[in-house]
């Protein structure tokens, strides 16, 4: 048992069962979508810790008073615009108690007074409003430039001593008070490039522009950027800068354009001040395909200028390493990335062919290697035969021998580790992936599954959703935090996520209709909120797409499993459990979908007889 100081923080929906009441199904996705888009993402970047989320509410843990109290601040300021055009009775608000006080940790999760406290500060809050006790105020004094108002003093439920209670005066703040919070600090947002090229194909080659320009601009330590998971929720949408950058809480806003014509593209770029609406620096570049890298770090350095920040050597050595020299190679490696995000076996395979062509016109590019080595540990799912293990341990370390600190290396070697059976070793290289870019999707997304297969469901669920969060499109690590949910019986939490993976797999199934993934993912979430026929319906679907993917087979086993069909369930196992690997056999012995049949005589045998059978192959063939 430990004992620490620590700054805690509680919220939670006002007004939740009145909304439940009046559109149960939109007030989940409301409420999912906010923490998504943007209360979970907060929390991380002010270096907080989500310790548990129930239903409506949320609690956090923050190791400085300042940041819980910074990050508060900034979640109402985005939830009074996001509520800014929704009818008064359909708002989600948020009331929000922070304490600072010492608390007793056990299992991740942590208890005692100070939490006591938190929770019921919240209670006192207005909608919208955040309330602190006076050693948060002390604490805080004037550092955030933030008012504080004494509501006087307050006999609590379960509270010894009467309570000192502030509350926080919200009033917006102008762009200059943002960047006097550090003095040495820009807060900037470089929005998605728009794909100006008429063809949506393109779309991968104006992200993948957007994300260098935020991964260069995030080396520098004087510019606080938004990430590129936040800043892609607003892909497509028309919205005001002023508006947006009050949203986010900057006061600098990149906008740009990209279009390719043949071998030639063309780069729009502007740099406005929201504080006046200035347009601090604007160009356009008209050039070869070729010069697409002196591009990028043009833009960058015109930032960097146009906002006199001073940059220290290895920032400088930092910005001018270029992953690859071969735009060609480039090219495949954005298309790659973009298909490995699908995580069906046929987009995996292309993916992987991507990647390996982008090695072939650079044989020194790192990321293509990392890039092969996680195709092809995400391909075992499907055929553990086809992909030696040896092949992904050796591509992982190609990468790291090229970059030592590329955190897509660091992942996709804690991935070939763990399914090799280095546990100790992996998760050595995943911390090290996340210390080097904590918002990396590959990291996340790894380090979770590699907790669920140890049956440690606390910590997928800590990853998991931070992968949800990074990536919007991402529909299998909320079918994956809703089996987590549901091993920790968590039934209201199982609930949400399913609805967020149910409405994400709607999403992508309707953009790739021939992608059996989102479909019996999509059916596993119908099943756990209890839609037996619309489940039924997706899992024949998902069959009728691709009626040998085992990965398909599986999900549609839990569903049957989930519904209570024992003997379906088994049937398809029966098909599939011989053709697995060692690595998701022991992935099937800590899924609470299959608890169900877990008992029963045949599934035991089943997965007996192949787990025997699979040591004895992979200990000799692999």
């Amino acid at each position: 048992m430990e004992r620490r100081l620590s700054a805690i923080l509680a919220a939670d929906v006002v007004g939740y069962s009145r909304l439940m009441g009046i559109d149960e199904s939109g007030t989940l996705q409301a409420l999912n979508r906010h923490r998504c888009e943007l209360v979970d993402i907060r929390i991380s970047d002010y270096k907080g810790r989500i310790v548990k989320l129930t239903g409506d509410g949320i609690l956090a843990e923050f190791q400085s008073v300042v940041n819980a109290v910074a990050c508060a601040a900034e979640i109402q300021r985005s939830m009074a615009a996001r509520n800014e055009n929704v009818p008064k009775d359909e708002r989600v608000e948020f009331r929000i108690g922070i304490n600072l006080g010492d608390v007793v940790v056990e299992n991740g999760d942590i208890f005692g007074d100070g939490v006591n406290l938190a929770a019921r500060l919240e209670r006192i809050a207005a909608p919208g409003g955040i309330a602190v006790s006076a050693s948060v105020r002390d604490q805080v004094g004037s550092r955030l430039n933030l008012g504080f108002e004494f509501i006087g003093e307050h006999m609590l439920k379960n509270i010894r001593q009467p309570v000192q209670v502030y509350t926080v005066s919200l009033a917006p703040p102008s762009s200059a008070r943002l960047v006097a919070q550090n003095r040495n600090t820009c807060f900037i947002a470089v929005l998605p490039f728009t794909n100006m090229s008429g063809d949506a194909d393109q779309d991968y080659f104006s992200d993948g522009i957007t994300e260098d320009i935020i991964t260069d601009l995030s080396k520098i330590s004087s510019l606080h950027v938004v990430p590129r998971n936040t800043i892609f929720t607003y892909k497509g949408i028309s919205v005001k800068v002023k508006r947006l950058a009050q949203e986010l809480g900057v006061r600098y806003v990149l906008e740009g354009s990209v279009r390719i014509s043949g071998n030639r593209v063309r780069i729009s770029g502007q740099l406005i001040d929201t504080a006046n609406g200035d347009h601090l620096w604007a160009e356009r570049y008209d050039r070869d395909m070729t010069d697409i890298f002196a591009i990028q770090d043009e833009i960058t350095h015109a930032i960097v200028g146009q906002l006199k920040v001073r940059l220290l050597p290895e920032e400088k050595k930092a910005i001018a390493t270029e992953p690859t020299a071969n735009v060609e190679a480039y090219t495949y490696y954005l298309r790659g990335r973009q298909l490995s995000h699908t995580w069906t076996k046929s987009y995996l395979q292309l993916a992987r062919r991507m990647f390996c062509k982008a090695v072939e016109l650079d044989p020194d590019y790192a990321r293509a290697y990392a890039g092969i080595a996680d195709c092809d540990a995400a391909i075992r799912d499907w055929a553990p035969d086809d992909v030696p293990l040896r092949r992904i341990l050796e591509m992982s370390a190609r990468a790291l021998a090229l970059d030592p600190d590329l955190p897509e290396a660091h992942a996709s070697h804690g991935l070939a580790l763990h399914q090799s059976g280095y546990d100790d070793r992996a998760a050595a290289a995943f911390e090290r992936a996340l210390a080097l870019d904590p918002n990396l999707f590959e990291a996340n997304f790894h380090y979770a599954r590699f907790f669920f297969m140890r049956g440690n469901f606390a910590e997928s669920v800590q990853y998991f959703t931070r992968a949800a969060e990074i990536r919007p499109d991402d529909y299998v690590s909320p079918i994956h935090l809703m089996s987590a949910y549901r091993s920790l019986g968590r039934v209201l939490d199982t609930e949400n996520w399913a609805s967020l993976g149910l409405l994400r797999a709607e999403r992508a199934l309707n953009l790739n209709p021939e992608n059996s993934g989102p479909a019996h993912r999509g059916a596993l979430a119908l099943a756990h909120l209890g839609d037996a026929a619309r489940a039924r319906d997706w899992a024949a679907r998902a069959i009728a797409i691709d009626p040998d993917d085992i990965v398909a087979q599986y999900n549609l086993a839990c569903v049957y499993s989930v519904l209570g069909d024992a003997d379906q369930a088994i049937d398809l196992l029966e098909k599939l459990l011989p053709n697995s690997s060692v690595y998701h056999i022991k992935w099937f012995n800590n899924d609470s979908d299959l608890d169900n049949i877990r008992d029963d005589p045949r599934f035991r045998k089943l997965l007996a007889a192949a787990m025997t059978q699979r040591e004895l192959i992979e200990r000799t063939g692999s």
